[in-house]
């Protein structure tokens, strides 16, 4: 690694003053994407602002409908939440397949979903879920904060606080994993929202990132069931091609997943 200073934060605001005052700093929170990419040499920030013990990032609250999650919420915190699980089930299967043990008491939901790997699986369920993500300045909507492969819409000193979603009458998440790594070779959360309507996640797969697919949405909410999305098309040409499986491999496991998963809802 190259030679870096590390710096803890104790609220939003020292994090945000913290970073300005850096030639090219970045903040941390579980570490689980940038120490190992610090590691290969592939990223050399002068500093690193920990984020991660700020008490307004933390915590996780169910009022009603309403959901509310602290992006310094760990991926075990998620996984083993009461009050998640009474609401969303579905988000409690996701986190508990994130990696491994280590990874899921040190990852954050709000540390995955601003790196954005196209693999991850959180991004997937905050389009499914229709999230309101929080910053330290404006609240963004899932559809307009997932812009392209690790790209997302938040500016340089911007930091994730908290996601927000409305409990969904019924969702699931089916994923294939990469057997070495568990990231998601393709990996589908649906969710039926407000009036019956459907919202389908897709990720893994997509060779810009995560993304909806409407097709299936407009067959679900029609008709909550495997045989609805039948016939759906999934397009090669915007699928991933690598050495793990080629496009149209992971075209088809994206319709093996969707079907899994609304089987898995009911």
């Amino acid at each position: 690694m190259y030679e870096t200073k590390y710096q803890r934060a104790s609220n939003v605001e020292d994090a945000a003053k913290m970073l300005a005052a850096t030639d090219d700093g970045k903040f941390i929170s579980g570490g689980q994407t940038l120490i190992p990419t610090m590691k290969q040499r592939l990223a050399a920030p002068s500093d690193l602002i920990d984020v991660r013990n700020i008490d307004a990032m933390k915590g996780i609250a169910v009022d009603g409908s309403n959901v509310s999650i602290g992006a310094a919420a760990t991926h075990a915190e998620v996984a083993n939440s009461n009050d998640v699980h009474k609401a969303c089930p579905a988000l409690c299967d996701l986190a508990g397949m994130i990696g491994d043990p280590h990874v899921r008491h040190m990852g954050t939901i709000g540390g995955s979903i601003a790196n954005n790997d196209p693999a991850a699986d959180y991004p997937a369920a905050m389009i499914a879920l229709n999230a309101q993500i929080t910053t330290s300045k404006r609240t963004i909507g899932a559809d307009d904060f997932f812009t392209d492969l690790f790209e997302t819409a938040l500016e340089e000193d911007e930091i994730v606080t908290s996601i927000t979603f409305q409990a969904p009458s019924k969702a699931a998440y089916a994923k294939f994993p990469n057997p070495a790594s568990r990231y998601a070779m393709a990996g589908v959360f649906v969710a039926q929202v407000e009036d019956g309507a459907a919202r389908v996640g897709v990720t893994g797969a997509g060779s810009s990132g995560v993304f909806r697919h409407g097709e299936m949405e407009a067959a679900l909410s029609k008709d909550w069931s495997e045989a609805a999305i039948k016939n759906c098309k999934v397009d090669e040409a915007a699928m991933l091609s690598d050495l793990h499986g080629n496009a149209a491999y992971r075209a088809n496991l994206v319709k093996v997943m969707a079907k899994r998963a609304v089987a898995a809802a009911g």
